[in-house]
Parts: C-alpha cells; structure tokens; sequence
C-alpha cells in the first residue's frame, strides 16, 4: 500500500494515504483503520482516522522493546513500513446507512432562507435537494460525534456566516462551504442551519457514544414539526 510517515510529536505517527478528499482515499483509511483495531499490538494505544490520513499513538517502551536497536520514532516506522507493505484487507462487512429525520425551517433552521436566497432556489428546493443527497461520513471530529459528510449537492454550498453563533442547539443541520454536518452537542459555529434533528448523535454513557463512525451512509429524512416534538417526548 502507497503510504508515507511523518511523527506527530513523541509518541504519535501519521500514515498519509492520500492528499485529496475522495472515495478512493477514504477506502484506504477505512481498511487501514479496521485493520488495526482488529489486530491490536502491544505498542498500540490509540487509532484516529481522517480524511486523508490515519494517526496510531503508540507506547515507544513498547517499541523499545521490540526494536532495540532503533530509536522509538525509527522503531515504529520500521514496523508498520512492514505491515503497510502488502494489500491492507479491512472490514468486509456491509456499510451501514443511517436515516435521520430532519425538521428544515422556522426556529430549527433559521439559515434555510439565505440558503435558498444565496443559490437562488426555493426553501421546498433546499430541502429536496439536500434530503435526496448520497453522503458519506469521511471522519468524525472538531466536536464529540461531529460528522464530516461529503456528498452535498453543489447547488447548496453556502459559505459560513460572517458572525458565528456562540451557542448552536445540539442537533442542528447546516451547511459551510461543499459540506453539510449535524451538531451533536451544543456548541459554538458558525455553519448555516438548515434545520435540526430529534435524534441523538452523541450518548456519552454508552460504550460507542457516537452514533456515526467513518465510513456510514446518511439519509436525511424530511419530519414535520409535530413529528419531531413527538420524538422527542418519546425518547
């Protein structure tokens, strides 16, 4: 497998798989992560996928140990410079797709209207366009449970808000730019929202708190405001 190394302060290295965002790049980081964790290692702490990259935190004891003769950062490069050599096979499992319900508009999504205004399409055309997309988790980060998610229509790429908000409901739906998000916990931002889910992306009680994982599918599904008011006395 084509890769490079680069450290990432004293005990971290970054494998870089590609240097653009897309489908076959995204591939590779989900083979190389899956096959991490389900073949731990001794120096292995941590595994933290990317767009483009997958970063292991490592105990350099460990590689100490089992590379005596190096230094740490040389050590772990020697090792997986071994293990990357070959075809890297990851989760052969089927993708899952996860269906969240949206209610677009009004106090929910209080940013469809400049959407719309900014593409020149209808709120209805909004809505259409972005509940019929084909989106894919690339990785999760910047918040606990923060899905990066491409596949948004060009259509709707709408640039951020000039003033960020200081406080976003958890839930919300925007849009920044090529990209469309749902905020998981309440948090500052400045993306466009659009409208806000009754579904909750991030349990931090549970084992798995988030709810997305790279490489999930999302179909956003348009609710009305009943609806969503229900599911949330249901939950």
């Amino acid at each position: 497998m084509n890769h490079t190394l680069r450290p990432l302060g004293d005990s971290a290295v970054v494998i870089q798989l590609g240097d653009s965002i897309e489908l076959n790049t995204h591939e590779k980081v989900k083979n190389v992560t899956a096959f991490f964790e389900k073949n731990p290692q001794d120096w292995l702490l941590e595994v933290i996928p990317a767009f483009t990259t997958v970063t292991l935190y490592y105990d350099p004891i460990a590689i100490l140990q089992q590379t005596p003769h190096e230094l740490p950062y040389e050590g772990i490069c020697s090792v997986l410079n071994d293990m990357l050599s070959g075809e890297i096979k990851g989760d052969s499992s089927s993708e899952r797709i996860i269906e969240i319900p949206v209610c677009y508009g009004g106090e929910f999504g209080p940013d469809l209207e400049e959407v719309a205004r900014i593409n020149g399409l209808t709120t209805e055309e909004v809505i259409t366009k972005h509940s019929n997309g084909d989106y894919l988790v690339y990785m999760i980060g910047f918040a606990p449970g923060f899905p990066y998610v491409g596949g948004l229509d060009p259509a709707l790429a709408t640039p951020r808000r000039e003033s960020p908000r200081l406080k976003i409901p958890a839930g919300s739906v925007g849009i920044a730019g090529e990209q469309t998000g749902v905020y998981p916990i309440e948090t500052p931002g400045g993306w466009q929202l659009i409208g806000r889910t009754p579904l909750s992306l991030f349990q931090p009680e549970l084992d798995t708190p988030s709810l997305l994982q790279a490489g999930d599918r999302i179909k956003f599904i348009p609710i009305s405001e009943e609806e969503f008011k229900n599911w949330e006395e249901s939950s």
